[in-house]
């Protein structure tokens, strides 16, 4: 904004700016606007409703609050993203409490809670339920710590309760009866997925709550829905947009697959379909009718449905956007989507055996994929092989990522048919893909490709590295090239304390750095605190030796820094030592 409509603005009432500030929806957006000047830090301190916090240890609860009263909706995520490889012990922290016990205390009218990653107690979550009377919407992604009571108490209590979305977490108990704890009066819910949960459900309370919420848009279920009680959950919800099924096991020849073939017919609103966690392959042609109109389909969780009864269901399926898939897909599947999916805009692969043995996908598919699939800017792909001519291939085809996240199953394997590293197809990558805001990168890797990446990933956000490298030029050429990068990971690479230390200021610009089974030592991690006060650097050592030894010449296991306003943490356990 030039210098003069930026005077015109401050002559607008704080009503009008409040008008104006609406329209800015990005967190980026409305924290630049907030530095312009004293008045417009005041607008946008009190109409900010949406707040999202990528580190829960960044900032303390009673700062946040304080900064923004006036919040409806709160993001927050706790453990580090490596955390999905079990690269952080359980134990380590990002406990949600304190922040719903400040909310509390201050009032807050909170609407919406999301959690990545965090600790929740059924304790925090019973607080949560009776604290905030207008709540409405609650996402759990990769949390653990809570029960099926902390559940029941949310059912119980929120009465205006919109959306209920658990997605991969680990529940400690596994009854079904929370669900009967919906009182009669609830016909709010928009939104319901228990899809991860484990245990029995009482399906008499799930099929009156469906029937008594006509709003209902998402329903996915976990396992123990079985295939008759899903078709009269479908009678009742015709409206449905987002199914996720549970068991799909029928014979074909029975009345229930009968009247389910019908009931999905009158579903002609679903746009996503998923689940499919016990499937027998001959009842999949019950859904064939509805995938027409799919512009999503998670099959990631379907180790059953493969083969030519996977290649059927893909045809029917012309309108996809996103597509998880397990790599029992196999490269001919791939072909199939590439020839049919033109509209395909996310693609994720996942591994059906992580040790690499069974199905697995290759270089073939993927340029497959690029070229019959041009408007394709997410992926996320595990295989088995790859190669430089392939990666230039994708490049070419495919110029629009905003993704690109590429894991071959023996992480430090070159070229498939050169046996050269991999480094310039990656950097055809990042050369051709002038968005490009997230990239792992995966194989026989060099220095080079980091210099690639220093040299064209102008936008790049977040870098994940494994197993890549040959010396601290790579992590150099990346911080000194990367001006836009937040977050940093790099595990079992030697970059060393040359690098870490080489220009410590550029970790003010970050969120975060993680480095595990590197060349760091702790006289380094030390020497980085000391000069940088601002950042939290945090030493994970689990082994018994490292708990007793604090030489500095020591190779730490884990460090972890991050930028933070609150200080050091005061709930770290014994084997984190913070500097």
């Amino acid at each position: 904004m030039c210098l003069y409509h930026q005077c015109m603005m401050n002559y607008f009432p704080e009503e009008v700016l409040e008008h104006v500030f609406d329209f800015l929806t990005s967190y980026k957006d409305r924290n630049a606007v907030s530095l312009v000047c004293r008045s417009w830090y005041k607008v946008e301190k009190f109409s900010r409703e949406k707040v999202f916090i990528g580190n829960c240890y960044a900032i303390s609860p009673e700062r946040m609050i304080d900064r923004f009263s006036r919040l409806r909706s709160l993001t927050l995520k706790g453990k580090p993203h490596f955390a999905d490889f079990n690269l952080v012990p359980h134990e380590w922290g990002g406990y949600v409490y304190p922040w719903i016990e400040a909310l509390s205390n201050a009032s807050v009218n909170l609407e919406e809670l999301r959690l990545k990653r965090m600790v929740v107690s059924d304790e925090g979550l019973e607080l949560l339920s009776r604290s905030f009377p207008n709540f409405k919407s609650l996402v759990l992604v990769s949390c653990e710590g809570f029960t099926t009571d902390g559940l029941a108490a949310i059912a119980s209590y929120c009465k205006y309760l919109r959306e209920l979305d658990l997605q991969e977490n680990e529940v400690e108990d596994h009854r079904g009866q929370w669900l009967s704890c919906f009182p009669d009066s609830c016909t709010s819910l928009v939104s319901l997925n228990f899809a991860c949960l484990k245990g029995e459900v009482n399906l008499a309370a799930l099929e009156r709550l469906v029937a008594r919420c006509k709003n209902l848009k998402s329903l996915r279920v976990n396992h123990a829905v079985p295939l008759d009680a899903l078709q009269r959950i479908l009678v009742q919800a015709p409206q449905l947009t987002d199914l996720g099924t549970g068991s799909f096991v029928s014979d074909p020849d029975t009345e229930a697959y009968k009247k389910l073939k019908n009931a999905l017919l009158k579903c002609s609103s679903i746009r996503s379909l998923s689940g499919f966690l016990e499937v027998a392959s001959r009842c999949l042609a019950s859904i064939h009718p509805i995938c027409s109109n799919l512009t999503s389909l998670n099959l990631s969780y379907a180790p059953g449905i493969y083969g030519s009864e996977l290649i059927k269901l893909i045809r029917h399926c012309r309108k996809l956007e996103r597509l998880w898939i397990l790599d029992t897909i196999g490269d001919k599947g791939l072909f199939v989507v590439a020839s049919t999916c033109k509209e395909l805009q996310e693609l994720r692969v996942f591994p059906s055996d992580l040790n690499g043995a069974g199905y697995s996908v290759t270089e073939e598919g993927l340029v497959a994929i690029s070229a019959g699939c041009p408007k394709l800017n997410s992926l996320l792909y595990f295989c088995q092989q790859m190669t430089n001519a392939a990666l230039i291939a994708v490049a070419k085809n495919c110029p629009n990522f905003i993704r690109f996240r590429l894991c071959t199953l023996n992480p430090t394997v070159p070229d498939a048919v050169t046996m050269q590293p991999l480094d310039e197809g990656f950097g055809a990558i990042v050369q051709s893909c002038k968005g490009l805001k997230r990239l792992s990168v995966s194989g026989l890797l060099t220095d080079q490709v980091f210099l690639y990446i220093g040299m064209y990933a102008e936008q790049l956000e977040m870098l994940s590295i494994a197993f890549a490298g040959k010396s601290d030029k790579g992590m150099l050429y990346v911080l000194n090239g990367c001006k836009k990068l937040k977050k940093l990971e790099i595990r079992d690479s030697p970059f060393g304390n040359a690098a870490l230390l080489a220009d410590v200021g550029k970790y003010e610009t970050m969120r975060s750095l993680w480095m595990s089974s590197c060349e760091v030592t702790l006289g380094a991690c030390k020497i980085l605190a000391k000069k940088m006060p601002r950042l939290n650097v945090e030493i994970i050592n689990e082994s018994e030796q490292a708990e007793t030894s604090h030489d500095d010449g020591q190779k730490v296991e884990k460090m972890y820094l991050y930028r933070t306003l609150a200080g050091h943490r005061k709930d770290a356990p014994g084997f984190v030592w913070t500097l």
